[in-house]
């Protein structure tokens, strides 16, 4: 098995999985903290769909309209200093290759910002 089919098999796995955590979970609990189910998610997520990526964090994010603002392919993210959102930071992190990929600068206080570098899916 060739390295590149190997590369898209896993990606579709990934697909497989997190369409499967969305459908039979909830992602925020009823304080609105990331479940999970969510986390995994979010550490899942193929390399190859920044934009979505950032679009589900986005939809888990608290205090989003606060701390949450996009420009262009830029991504300038708050915490918030709230815990919830820096579990999701930390799932984050732990997509290396996305991670990798698109953080730019972390600033203290809880401020990153991200730069998409969307890779063509084949």
């Amino acid at each position: 098995m060739n390295t590149e089919f190997k590369l898209l098999e896993q990606i579709a796995e990934s697909k497989r999985a997190i369409f499967d955590l969305i459908e039979h979970n909830e992602m925020l609990d009823d304080e609105r903290y990331p479940t999970d189910a969510a986390l995994d998610v979010i550490r899942l997520w193929p390399f190859t769909d920044a934009k979505g990526w950032f679009r589900f964090i986005k939809s888990i994010w608290y205090l989003a309209d606060w701390g949450w603002k996009e420009r262009n392919n830029e991504y300038h993210i708050s915490t918030a200093g709230w815990s919830g959102n820096e579990s999701i930071i930390g799932a984050m992190q732990k997509n290396d290759v996305m991670w990798q990929l698109n953080w730019i600068q972390f600033r203290r206080g809880g401020h990153y910002i991200f730069e998409v570098r969307q890779v063509p899916e084949e």
